[in-house]
């Protein structure tokens, strides 16, 4: 009978310590996360570029900046879902958007991304590219926003806080947000933001983006800093 005391104490021990970590894990989610899953609001992640049109190369690796663009994209539309946002992408694959590479492949490569982008109705749109330069001297994260948006400068703003506070553990020097005139940042009136992850032409830079880690950390802050953004623009 002692046997089966013990047994039954340690299910039901079992069972209360299941439910208070559950508790914890809904009460740690920041009531803003809750009410965006509510509204059924989206988030676009956008991948530039894809297929003929791999973007910027690496300057050691010659690594194309479409593909460092789609895994990025893909681990951030991970790390949104599992913060309570609904992701989607514009480009799920290697190919790009364009259907024929024929005269006119980029313009309607564009153009299709915005008619993904409107069907969607985001609430926010965060396009995923990789940073060049003539000097190798520039490293770290840069966030574009369209000069005209409010809100896409609070956005890119929190973005550009997380990936300043990721690169300067690795000695790069904090970047400023900046507004932009480029097409991506007007393909809908809601808050959008272009996200340079790292610079391709600078060793070091390169050496961090292919590697697995690195793109899953770029991924993760680039999420705090856009349920940074929502939790204020809501409160």
């Amino acid at each position: 009978m002692k046997k089966l005391y013990g047994i039954l104490a340690t299910m039901v021990a079992a069972v209360f310590i299941t439910a208070v970590a559950l508790c914890v894990r809904v009460l740690s989610v920041p009531q803003s996360v809750s009410a965006f899953s509510q509204s059924g609001m989206t988030v676009v992640v956008d991948a530039g570029h894809g297929g003929v049109d791999g973007g910027v190369t690496g300057k050691d690796t010659g690594v194309k900046e479409s593909d460092i663009n789609l895994i990025i994209a893909r681990l951030l539309k991970a790390e949104l879902e599992e913060l309570g946002f609904q992701a989607v992408l514009t480009r799920k694959t290697e190919t790009g958007l364009y259907g024929t590479t024929a005269k006119g492949f980029k313009k309607r490569d564009m153009q299709k991304r915005k008619e993904i982008i409107q069907e969607q109705n985001p609430a926010l749109v965060i396009s995923v590219h990789q940073n060049f330069f003539s000097s190798r001297a520039y490293r770290g994260g840069q966030v574009f926003y369209d000069k005209d948006s409010a809100g896409g400068r609070a956005f890119a703003a929190a973005v550009q806080t997380r990936l300043n506070e990721l690169y300067e553990k690795d000695g790069a020097k904090p970047r400023t947000e900046k507004s932009g005139d480029y097409f991506m940042l007007k393909c809908t009136e809601k808050p959008s933001i272009i996200v340079e992850c790292g610079f391709l032409s600078n060793a070091r830079d390169e050496a961090l983006l292919i590697e697995t880690g690195w793109q899953k950390r770029l991924a993760q802050e680039i999420a705090a800093g856009t349920l940074a953004y929502f939790s204020q623009s809501v409160s």
